[in-house]
């Protein structure tokens, strides 16, 4: 660490010695440290005067008896649980008895359903995403030579999608759509169109002009020089995106359903507003389960594209 500030302190000492102080990275790298540094104590100063770091009341007893409910996940009760569990009025007297053991078989059946669901939204929404955003990165990549307004408009529209999150998308199409899975993959589509776009942009960039310029010269029509020079170049780059945000949408899907727009989310939110933490553990534990596989079978796509 030492030997890293005596560097970034030469660095900016010769940078202001030398013609052009701004030109030295260093030095900026040693700015964008100092704002950043800015940035937090402002943060930090802002929470703690308007007194928003405050754990509540009784932080470590409420910790407790929720991790001791985590603890024990609702599925074990599918085998363990009471037959013959009855529900009782505060002076004792038996409202209802049901069989512990098959409501929660039903619940691990509509858990199944609900994520046989996520994965529908988030493959289908990732697929429309991807196919959407090939034109619209090849517009925006700026080696291609689009018109330069065009790439322009290309470029903000990306920039928009990308900076809407997925439950606001998902707000605006439930609320145009109606409640189920449709909301939810258009919701996963108009977010994802950004994130797409702006790979494939940034993977055509990289490309040797030189193979690109050497088929327009021999007369090849635009078709010809994007099927000849660019998509062979591309196409591990753009299948290793396309895993990339496919298993990071598994993830994001999970919590559409908490704004009626299907899913795993839609179980979630029940298992916290009635503060089942029991169940929210299976839930959960089916999320980690499905990102998991997810993360390994991709990562065995990608390691074949290499």
């Amino acid at each position: 660490m030492k030997r890293l500030v005596r560097a970034l302190v030469r660095g900016s000492t010769h940078a202001n010695t030398g013609p052009n102080p701004r030109s030295n990275p260093r030095l900026r790298f040693v700015g964008w440290v100092l704002a950043y540094a800015v940035l937090t104590v402002a943060c930090l100063w802002s929470l703690v005067a308007a007194d928003d770091l405050s754990l509540g009341r009784q932080p470590w007893r409420n910790l407790q008896k929720t991790a001791v409910e985590f603890a024990h996940p609702s599925f074990l009760n599918a085998w363990n649980g009471n037959p013959r569990l009855e529900y009782r009025s505060d002076d004792g007297t038996v409202l209802r008895v049901e069989d512990e053991r098959l409501m929660e078989r039903r619940f691990l059946a509509s858990l199944a359903e609900a994520t046989w669901a996520t994965v529908k939204i988030a493959t289908l929404g990732s697929l429309l995403a991807a196919l959407i955003a090939l034109p619209l990165g090849l517009l925006s990549a700026r080696n291609l030579g689009a018109p330069r307004l065009l790439q322009r408009a290309v470029t903000a529209l990306l920039n928009a999608s990308r900076a809407i999150h997925t439950l606001v998308f998902g707000l605006v199409f439930v609320g145009i759509m109606g409640l189920g899975s449709t909301a939810g993959l258009l919701a996963i589509a108009a977010h994802s169109l950004g994130t797409y776009g702006k790979l494939y942009a940034e993977s055509i960039e990289t490309l040797d002009m030189g193979a690109i310029d050497a088929v327009r010269a021999v007369g090849s029509s635009p078709m010809q020089v994007f099927f000849i020079a660019v998509w062979p170049a591309v196409l591990p780059q753009l299948m290793s995106s396309h895993l990339y945000i496919w298993e990071y949408n598994i993830r994001d899907a999970t919590i559409l359903g908490m704004v009626g727009a299907g899913g795993l989310g839609l179980l979630i939110s029940e298992a916290v507003s009635l503060f089942q933490w029991d169940r929210l553990a299976t839930t959960l534990l089916v999320v980690i389960l499905l990102v998991t596989l997810f993360d390994a079978g991709s990562r065995r796509v990608r390691k074949a594209l290499q």
